[in-house]
């Protein structure tokens, strides 16, 4: 299965920020819309990081509660792993798991096209197994 299906279902949407939007901005923007992570984009729409929950807890637990007056862009991850349309769920989903990450955006080129999230790789991948699961049980009922 490829990432194109994913996008097919889910992960059209992207929330993004600007890296100079505060870590507050940030976190309501994450609470509103009970999401894990946004893109990060300059001014020309390029992706130049990416701001989880995971990095305004590292931002707070170094910096404390001044942590949220901070630039995005002092916080964010600025080494994004991104994935394309035409990359197999399985290789996406064996890069989440060495990296130790949860969101990758897909693109093309410069141009953001969606976000993928470790649940939605794995739905893909247990919905593919279970598929199988269902082809095997139909051979052996044909063939008993």
């Amino acid at each position: 299965m490829l990432i194109a299906e994913i996008l097919h279902h889910e992960g059209n949407e992207v929330v993004t920020i600007r890296p100079t939007a505060t870590a507050a901005d940030a976190v309501q923007r994450l609470a509103e819309r009970r999401i894990g992570a946004l893109v990060v984009r300059d001014r020309f729409g390029h992706v130049v990081g990416i701001v989880s929950e995971r990095d305004i807890v590292l931002a707070l637990a170094r910096h404390g509660a001044s942590a949220l007056g901070m630039p995005v862009q002092d916080i964010m991850t600025a080494d994004v792993l991104t994935c394309r349309r035409e990359d197999a769920v399985r290789d996406v989903m064996a890069l989440v798991t060495i990296r130790r990450i949860r969101h990758v955006p897909v693109c093309e080129g410069d141009r953001l096209l969606g976000i993928v999230s470790i649940g939605d790789l794995l739905k893909s991948r247990l919905d593919e197994k279970m598929h199988e699961v269902d082809v095997l049980r139909d051979l052996t009922r044909a063939r008993g």
